[in-house]
């Protein structure tokens, strides 16, 4: 087979890896608005007006952390740094962050010490925590939390909006135009090797105690649509594998992996902070798994931990630089 040549992976992993975790000194980044009120409006339709662009800022989910560092803004409070910082390397968190609890049901005494000029929140919060983080005269400008119909066209709109509350819209043409150039010159070398057009069933697993629940990330996910522009096909959808409105996230099993075409690349996601791996430890000897053909061929295999698969263009960054790396 004709695979991806030694130099061609190097010089595409090197721009892609240059490209991660970039962030500026958001003095740098920042528009020229001054302190001009700024109104944006969210994902609930509302408008939200800011006295100037927002420096004091929190994000519950991990993607807004994602997107702000990559803007150049240091969020001062962040859900779960502790996960945050065992899924997402793409960026570096400052370590004066303060934790404000959990993704879906922050801390509002402590959302409250922080000074904040705005909360960047997605739809999956708790009900009713936007409402009480707003009784406290607290900005919140709410994000879809995903669009499978356009996984990566909702990505962009994020991080505009993000970046139009920040006043680092400058900061944001950038990451785009960088991204989209890492992007091209990776397909471009994937386009000349064997497996370009292949078809990839990327994804994530876990013991359920009964059985092993396998998710799809369908090509209505961010990391499909990478995988698309890439000049990947997505295994899942040709198997009639339908995935959620929001993330394009699917569900199978073991025995619903029998109907995926022999030439599949299978590729999945895991974290050493989840102890055993699934593929390698629990069905290591189930004949369903190992009777597969493509695994049978050696076409599996388990991409860098701490990638964040519902993350931002440094995440996806690192995650073309792990294809590259995987199919060469």
């Amino acid at each position: 087979m004709k695979r991806l040549t030694v130099l061609a992976v190097a010089a595409v992993t090197a721009v892609a890896l240059a490209a991660c975790g970039t962030t500026e000194d958001p003095s740098e980044s920042r528009s020229e608005s001054g302190g001009d009120p700024i109104t944006v409006i969210d994902a609930r339709g509302k408008e939200v007006t800011l006295d100037g662009p927002a420096v004091n800022v929190a994000a519950t989910e991990w993607n807004a952390v994602e997107y702000l560092i990559s803007l150049g803004v240091q969020p001062v409070g962040v859900s779960d740094i502790e996960g945050f910082e065992t899924w997402d390397n793409a960026v570096e968190l400052a370590d004066t962050a303060t934790d404000i609890g959990t993704r879906g049901e922050p801390n509002m005494d402590i959302l409250s010490t922080l000074g904040l000029d705005a909360v960047f929140v997605t739809g999956q919060i708790i009900e009713g925590a936007v409402e009480q983080i707003e009784q406290k005269d607290i900005p919140v400008i709410v994000l879809p939390g995903g669009d499978s119909s356009d996984p990566i066209g909702s990505m962009w709109a994020n991080i505009d909006l993000i970046a139009q509350a920040t006043g680092t819209e400058a900061a944001a043409a950038d990451l785009k135009s960088e991204f989209e150039t890492m992007l091209t010159d990776a397909a471009a070398v994937i386009a000349e090797s064997d497996v370009a057009g292949a078809p990839v069933a990327f994804n994530d697993a876990y013991d359920a105690g009964e059985g092993i629940s396998v998710r799809p990330f369908t090509s209505g996910s961010l990391i499909g649509g990478v995988l698309a522009e890439l000049g990947f096909a997505n295994a899942w959808d040709d198997i009639g594998i339908e995935g959620d409105a929001v993330y394009g996230l699917g569900q199978t099993d073991v025995e619903g992996l029998t109907k995926l075409p022999d030439d599949t690349l299978y590729w999945y996601i895991g974290n050493d902070s989840e102890g055993s791996d699934v593929y390698t430890d629990a069905l290591a000897d189930n004949p369903i798994w190992t009777s597969l053909p493509f695994v049978a061929a050696g076409n599996v295999a388990r991409l860098p931990d701490s990638i964040w698969m519902f993350g931002g263009p440094a995440s996806m960054t690192q995650f073309v630089a792990a294809v590259l790396k995987a199919t060469g």
